[in-house]
């Protein structure tokens, strides 16, 4: 699909530059210096050579076929420039040029005139604002980097450039090689999406690696994702998690920040592993770009110093990993092989003055146990610490069997030599166990998200139409908010259990319905205007007789009228007194990058206190919401504690892939609250007692 981009045989340079100093002469010259094969055309109306090449007035000029063109002009050139790539039939287009989206609303407009331009002539094109396209296995180096970063299996796309140029310079000092490298600039064209489209089947890339400031289309960029992530893992790092970092990503890019919670959700849910730092992100992707997928999660560390070998056991603890327990004929081995001061459990302790045939002695017995699905490697460099000579036996060993192994030679000066062994090797070094523990831990996450079946979406049999001119009526009058008095027609609609309820318009009606119901029962105020009715005294529960119930009504819409004068009260919703059981809340907010984000947690008054709470993007599958009980930090008092009855999880998640279907099939719905969801005792299902619904104002 973007070939052209990767791998075009010939590739023009327009605003190619005989000054040095200029992005145009540096774009020509990685391109004639890095090794490219192809043909290449410098693009400049004033010179006749460039870099020994011939110049060209124009793309027009140029007698033969152009593949990709890099484009480095001013930007009030750009459009013109792009039109003649579509008359001369270039399949791709790179603009390296600033001064559009990123700078304002006159760059917005300029943006969306390369974007109508490369669709008329259907171009793929990367950028604008972009550092440029870089592929070792080509090789070309399209971009104005400094330098042509090594060889390596890794695919790396990047929304910011100068943090391209960065870690270009890193890997030029030998930390790691890519295969491709894109600088995707203010993503008018060529994303994420496409990247991952085109990278999946890419022999040459092993892991695909992201840093990206926004997702505009979050929901296909979970579709690809999942799809992808089966075959290959794709770590990320987002940066603008905060609200200070979301308003430096709108200044940075113009790019519209998901919230934090949308994003662990997509990315959790698309299989995607989400690096907190840069540092994470690479320190993962050594271990998957040159080790073999780990198969379990227990791990064996081999030292030669007790203190690292107990922070190691500490980190694989803290990130779900376990010590591997050694077979009794690996530990007799290791007891009959090692002094007597060593240590023959897991951590191995193979003493300060271990040797490098002491260390071999290990790494042989314990990657041949069957306990074992991967091992940390531990040197201090101590006197007789022979670094080099233990650096081989743990490369020889790695290449020799198919479970991964972390080196964690600790220090610089000295370990530095056998640090640069294991590259040879392609084990990836750590300087601490802590990193090393992480990256096994991302590796372990990645096998069980690819193990992790497809979702299977859940669909009930519901009543849209009642939605649809409920819906349609409420923005018809103007309103925007639905009050738990009508939201209640839509949880019946859905297949909610609903408890009797009426709204009285005096107290007379009042006490009339609550005879009916049978005491006790609840007083809400019903107003289209008041969603937050306990804030301003909307509520009465426990109501034992008619005198009750008329106190209550009038107390309740004199606090109304009070606290909320402009408010339109209908009167009072009289409800049934429903059992005390388990409050949870299941609300949802849509996320304005992925979509609808579903909430599960506690419910009632301690939601906003406590925020314990997890989430979900829909639509998704019953596993899904199982899995959403388990996350929150109370998940314990689901299962009852100190003499309850377990509550009714089967209703919590049928409540969950109801709103889930709900807020799928209805996208003006922008937010909603069920709170409190009354749980009952297991089988005992569950009510929601208060809903609140607010819509976007117009028909998707």
């Amino acid at each position: 699909m973007l070939e052209a981009l990767f791998n075009p045989a010939s590739v023009a340079v327009i605003g190619a530059s005989r000054k040095p100093d200029k992005l145009g002469y540096a774009v020509v010259d990685n391109l004639v210096n890095g090794g490219y094969p192809g043909t290449v055309y410098p693009i400049n109306p004033k010179a006749t050579e460039i870099l020994g090449l011939k110049a060209y007035p124009s793309v027009l000029d140029v007698p033969g076929a152009i593949d990709l063109a890099i484009i480095v002009i001013p930007h009030k050139y750009v459009a013109d420039a792009l039109r003649q790539c579509g008359q001369k039939g270039i399949q791709a287009v790179i603009v390296i040029s600033a001064g559009f989206r990123e700078a304002g609303r006159e760059g917005v407009d300029r943006e969306k005139e390369l974007i109508r331009i490369a669709k008329e002539y259907g171009i793929r094109m990367v950028g604008p604002n972009c550092l440029g396209v870089i592929d070792t296995y080509t090789p070309m180096n399209a971009s104005f980097s400094a330098g042509t970063p090594p060889k390596g299996p890794i695919g790396f796309m990047s929304q910011s450039g100068a943090l391209g140029t960065a870690i270009l310079d890193w890997s030029l000092a030998g930390n790691i090689g890519f295969s491709k490298f894109v600088s995707l600039g203010n993503k008018a064209d060529v994303a994420e999406v496409d990247l991952l489209q085109a990278w999946a089947d890419d022999p040459n890339v092993r892991v695909i690696l992201a840093y990206s400031e926004g997702l505009p289309d979050g929901q296909e960029f979970m579709r690809v994702a999942r799809e992808v992530s089966r075959k290959k893992p794709i770590v990320a790092v987002k940066s603008g998690v905060t609200s200070a970092g979301s308003r430096a990503v709108s200044s940075h890019t113009g790019s519209l920040a998901g919230s934090e919670q949308a994003y662990k959700a997509a990315f959790e849910q698309a299989g995607v592993l989400r690096a907190q730092s840069m540092e994470e992100l690479f320190d993962y992707a050594l271990a998957f770009a040159y080790q073999p997928l780990i198969r379990g999660d227990r791990i064996a560390v081999i030292t030669n110093a007790g203190g690292p070998g107990i922070l190691a056991t500490d980190a694989l603890e803290r990130s779900g990993l376990q010590l591997a327990r050694l077979s009794p004929e690996t530990v007799h081995k290791l007891e009959a092989g090692l002094p007597e001061a060593a240590s023959a459990a897991n951590p191995i302790d193979v003493l300060g003055d271990a040797l490098s045939d002491r260390y071999e002695l290990a790494l042989d017995l314990v990657s041949a146990d069957p306990n074992v699905d991967g091992m940390i490697v531990i040197l201090t460099p101590q006197a007789m610490t022979e670094i080099e000579e233990t650096a081989h036996a743990v490369g020889k060993t790695a290449r020799r069997i198919d479970k991964p192994i972390l080196g964690c030679f600790m220090g610089e000066y000295r370990v530095n030599v056998g640090v640069e062994i294991l590259k040879q090797y392609g084990v990836p070094n750590y300087p601490f166990p802590e990193r090393a523990a992480a990256a096994f831990a991302a590796m372990r996450n990645y096998r069980l998200a690819r193990e992790r079946p497809d979702p299977e979406f859940v669909r009930f049999d519901v009543d849209r139409q009642s939605v649809r001119e409920l819906i349609d009526k409420t923005l018809e009058e103007g309103r925007v908010t639905i009050g738990d008095a009508e939201a209640r027609a839509i949880l019946k609609a859905y297949g909610f259990r609903i408890p009797r309820s009426r709204i009285a318009a005096d107290p007379d009606e009042a006490v009339q319905v609550a005879g009916e119901f049978g005491y006790p029962v609840v007083l809400k105020i019903a107003s289209p205007d008041i969603l937050h009715k306990t804030d301003v005294g909307g509520v009465k529960v426990g109501l034992q007789t008619p005198t009750d119930v008329r106190d209550a009504f009038e107390l309740i819409v004199y606090r109304a009228q009070r606290y909320v004068p402009q408010a339109r009260i209908w009167g009072c919703l009289v409800q049934e007194m429903v059992p005390q059981g388990l409050e949870v809340l299941v609300g949802m907010n849509r996320d304005p990058q992925f979509g609808p984000l579903v909430t599960f947690g506690l419910g009632g008054i301690y939601v906003e206190a406590l925020k314990d709470v997890t989430f979900r993007v829909a639509p998704f599958g019953r596993l899904d919401a199982e899995e959403m009980l388990k996350e929150i930090k109370a998940h314990r008092l689901l299962d009852g504690v100190r003499g309850q009855r377990p509550a009714d999880k089967e209703a919590i998640v049928d409540t969950l892939l109801r709103v889930n279907q709900l807020v799928t099939d209805f996208p003006e719905i922008v937010e909603m609250d069920i709170n409190p969801l009354m749980v009952f005792e297991q089988g005992q299902g569950a009510i929601p007692l208060d809903m609140r619904l607010v819509l976007s104002g117009r028909k998707p």
